[in-house]
């Protein structure tokens, strides 16, 4: 009987995985870039602080809505047919700076050594974000 219904479940995983990855990763990415776009993100003085470190010649206002609709680019590209490969692109250039963080801002990202503050530890989740992408990444058909 456990093996019937662990069997049932396991099918149900595998006929379900990719467009509930492809739909949770949609509301995220799409969700925070419309926060930004609407400045009511809490990441906003976060972003302000990594900006003001690293791209100080761009004003901020701009940058951050840019930011938003980049974002939001993200979740469409992961759910729209064939705009996946644009949607693993857009994210790792988006990790990219999603990380600086943890380096250009040590003391909002760490306690101590490796101990995050929660910000700290709102980035380094962003490995599983990148682990469900490179999961529909493998999928894809050539």
């Amino acid at each position: 009987m456990f093996n019937f219904i662990d069997e049932k479940i396991i099918n149900f995983f595998k006929r379900t995985w990719e467009p509930i990855s492809r739909i949770s990763l949609f509301i995220v990415f799409f969700y925070f870039g419309l926060l930004k776009v609407l400045n009511l993100s809490p990441a906003t003085p976060l972003l302000e602080a990594l900006a003001s470190k690293t791209i100080a010649f761009l004003d901020f206002n701009f940058f951050i809505v840019f930011f938003g609709f980049f974002e939001m680019m993200i979740g469409l590209a992961f759910v729209i047919p064939k705009l996946e490969r644009l949607a693993f692109f857009l994210l790792a250039l988006h990790m990219i700076t999603t990380f600086l963080p943890l380096i250009f801002l040590p003391k909002v990202t760490w306690i101590s050594f490796f101990v995050p503050t929660l910000e700290g530890q709102y980035i380094i989740k962003n490995l599983v974000i990148i682990s469900l992408a490179f999961a529909i990444s493998a999928h894809l058909k050539k």
